[in-house]
């Protein structure tokens, strides 16, 4: 019998990943099963199981992914940018329900919530390296804040729709300008 390919082998993973995002994007996770992702990445139960043992393997993979792109500077237009992009997310792929119910998860999942600490912490150190000399000295503090800040522009995309991200543009530029 052929051996399988590794770049097959991560094919299969992803495209289970991929459809469990789907998923879990339109119906949440707690209304999504694993017969539900086997059925959306329209795999055998085998394949699924041969990746992951369980539903929350899954949902740490799908979180695991979830990288942001951060601004390259801090300025008013990239950080403008920055939002226009979590903006266009939020709607093209519901990307801002799926990570309203991961955070949500991770206050009740140990495992997941490592993940978004991880992540939260590598967003911060990123933001905290873009200070502008001058405010040097606040960095970790403005760091937090601008996390803080777009997360909850993330959320306030899931619940409510579309927001202008202006607002959150100044608010952002007045915590980075002090």
């Amino acid at each position: 019998m052929p051996r399988v390919s590794q770049a097959h082998l991560d094919a299969r993973r992803q495209q289970i990943v991929d459809a469990a995002r789907a998923r879990f994007a339109s119906h949440g996770f707690a209304h999504t099963s694993m017969a539900d992702i086997i059925a959306e990445s329209g795999l055998s139960n085998g394949a699924i199981y041969r990746y992951f043992s369980s539903k929350e393997q899954i949902v740490i993979a799908v979180c695991e992914q979830g990288t942001e792109a951060l601004p390259r500077a801090l300025t008013a237009e990239a950080v403008a940018g920055f939002l226009d992009h979590i903006r266009a997310r939020a709607h093209g792929t519901r990307h801002a329900q799926l990570v309203a119910q991961i955070y949500a998860e991770a206050a009740v999942s140990p495992p997941l919530a490592a993940v978004v600490q991880r992540q939260l912490a590598a967003m911060r150190a990123a933001v905290a390296e873009l200070v502008p000399d001058s405010r040097r000295p606040r960095a970790a503090q403005i760091a937090e804040a601008f996390v803080a800040l777009c997360v909850s522009y993330n959320q306030q995309l899931a619940i409510r729709g579309d927001l202008d991200p202006a607002p959150y543009t100044a608010a952002l530029m007045a915590i980075i300008n002090g």
